[in-house]
C-alpha cells in the first residue's frame, strides 16, 4: 500500500472535523481574543482556513522560508467573513487531497527544510514535516478555536466524539 493511501483517510477525517469547527466561527466581533497575547478569533480562523493549502508547499517544494529576508510573500491576517474562510479552506483542502494523492513513496522520504530568514530551522523527511507542520499544527489550532467558541458560548462540534453541546 502506498503512503498516500494510508494518509488519505487521516487527511479526510481531519479536514471534515476542521470544516465543522470553522463553520461555527461567528462573523461578529472578529477582533475578540480571550487574552491580550492570543490571536483574535478571526485571525485564528483565517490561519486554520489557510493551513490545508500548506500541503502543496511541503509536498511540491524542497523547503519553505516562513520569514524571508526580503519580506513576507503573502498577505498578513485580516478579518474575513466565515463564508470566505470556508471557501479558502475548501480550495486548500482540494489542493491538499490532490497533492497527497500525487506524492510517491520515495518523495515522502526526501528531506524537507523549514527556514526562517534564510536559516534552516528544521530538516526532516517530507512525511515528518507534513505531519508536524501541517496536519498536527492544524489540529492544534483547531482545538484552540474550539476553546474560543466555548468562551463565546458558541456550540462546539464534536471532533473525536460528542461534545457537551451534542450530548442528549
Amino acid at each position: 500500500m502506498r503512503i498516500a493511501d494510508l494518509l488519505g483517510p487521516q487527511l479526510e477525517q481531519e479536514l471534515a472535523v476542521t470544516r465543522r469547527v470553522l463553520e461555527r466561527t461567528p462573523d461578529e466581533d472578529g477582533e475578540w481574543r480571550p487574552h491580550p497575547k492570543s490571536f483574535p478569533i478571526k485571525h485564528l480562523a483565517q490561519l486554520i482556513a489557510r493551513m490545508p493549502g500548506w500541503t502543496a508547499m511541503v509536498l511540491q517544494r524542497p523547503e519553505l522560508d516562513i520569514a524571508p529576508i526580503e519580506g513576507p510573500t503573502q498577505a498578513g491576517y485580516s478579518v474575513q467573513p466565515t463564508r470566505e474562510l470556508l471557501e479558502l479552506f475548501d480550495r486548500g483542502a482540494a489542493e491538499a487531497r490532490a497533492a497527497v494523492a500525487a506524492t510517491e513513496d520515495a518523495q515522502w522520504l526526501e528531506p524537507w527544510t523549514l527556514k526562517a530568514r534564510g536559516e534552516a530551522q528544521q530538516t526532516a523527511s517530507r512525511y515528518h514535516m507534513w505531519q508536524t507542520t501541517v496536519l498536527n499544527h492544524l489540529v492544534h489550532h483547531r482545538a484552540q478555536l474550539g476553546v474560543y467558541l466555548r468562551l463565546r458560548d458558541v456550540p462546539v462540534p464534536g471532533m473525536y466524539g460528542p461534545t457537551a453541546d451534542e450530548k442528549k
